[in-house]
């Protein structure tokens, strides 16, 4: 009887599977089936079960750990080095610093640091003639000007001339300079004048907003020594105008005093700006006109608009790198 029951099940397991459409010869034998009536698919084999797990479980949890990536590029870094190994970076072709040939000293031992004594303010007028072939500190920077400073200033000049035209950029650049004199004139007329006064009706309007500027520049200003006054190296023979030698809150300094519609914050804005300085620096400490020798520079940017002026001060460590960065540019001149 117990027989009898097992053949039953089995024929009625093979007629449920025909009414599933299965073909009739998988079930032609009886040993397909196990007794407890269950059938089980063949299992498939997953293509990623020859990874080598071990080796990137840590990626996997990091992946798993949380909803939301966790990653930075510090453990990017980190992974990549377990999966791929170190990066290799290459270094650098090392460049050596261009020194000048003549590191010719920028101070004067045979000089001293002379105490101010209140008089007529030296006013040296440059001498030029026949025999005289010394170049002056402007000349020998425009002459070696590096190329990227060349690049950028040609095209500034360019986008000029498409906006204004020929014409239009020559009145520009004439109105610039009339600017840059009248702002000289109006810093000559505060030091000059014995009793400011607050209201100077021949002071141009365009040239108010800058000594505006420079006010509270001005103000930390004392002992003036020299103004618009000559100067000239007897060792290395150039020749300059300095616009300003004076104390600067307490430290005696060439003074520059610069224009600029657009707000020059850095002393990298500059340019080549604590260049001119440091020639005039040497120049003047090589003068012998001048039985004072300064270590220390400042540039003044005053702006039209009024805003306050941006002072630059260089001391006298500050100045050395530029000194030498101008000796370089005055071999690149000679060479030329």
């Amino acid at each position: 009887m117990a027989i009898t029951m097992q053949v039953l099940k089995l024929l009625i397991q093979c007629k449920c599977a025909r009414s599933m459409g299965f073909p009739s010869g998988q079930f032609s034998r009886v040993d397909n089936f196990s007794t407890s009536g269950q059938w089980r698919a063949r299992k498939k084999v997953s293509q990623y079960s020859t990874v080598d797990t071990e080796r990137y479980s840590s990626l996997v949890r990091a992946v798993l750990s949380s909803k939301t990536s966790s990653q930075t590029p510090a453990s990017i870094e980190d992974e990549d080095c377990q999966l791929y190994g170190p990066v290799i970076r290459s270094r650098p072709p090392s460049q050596q610093p261009k020194v000048p040939k003549n590191l010719h000293p920028l101070l004067n031992e045979a000089k001293g640091q002379s105490e101010y004594v209140p008089g007529p303010l030296a006013r040296i007028t440059l001498q030029r003639d026949s025999n005289t072939t010394s170049p002056s500190v402007t000349r020998i920077l425009q002459k070696t000007m590096p190329p990227d400073q060349a690049f950028y200033l040609e095209r500034w000049k360019r986008r000029m001339i498409a906006e204004l035209g020929e014409e239009g950029f020559k009145e520009y650049t004439l109105n610039i300079f009339r600017q840059g004199q009248l702002f000289h004139s109006a810093i000559e007329d505060h030091f000059t004048q014995e009793t400011p006064s607050k209201e100077d009706p021949e002071r141009p309007l365009e040239v108010s907003g800058f000594v505006e500027s420079a006010s509270h520049v001005l103000n930390d200003i004392t002992g003036v020594r020299a103004i618009e006054s000559a100067l000239h190296h007897s060792t290395l023979q150039y020749v300059g105008i300095v616009d300003c030698i004076a104390q600067y809150r307490g430290s005696l300094c060439v003074i520059e005093w610069k224009t600029s519609e657009k707000p020059k914050p850095l002393l990298r804005h500059t340019y080549d700006n604590p260049l001119q300085v440091a020639a005039y620096i040497g120049a003047l400490n090589s003068d012998n006109n001048y039985n004072y020798q300064v270590q220390n520079g400042l540039i003044v940017v005053a702006y039209k608009d009024g805003s306050p002026a941006h002072a630059h001060f260089l001391n006298s460590q500050q100045i050395k790198p530029f000194w030498e960065k101008w000796l370089l540019r005055l071999e690149e001149y000679a060479e030329k």
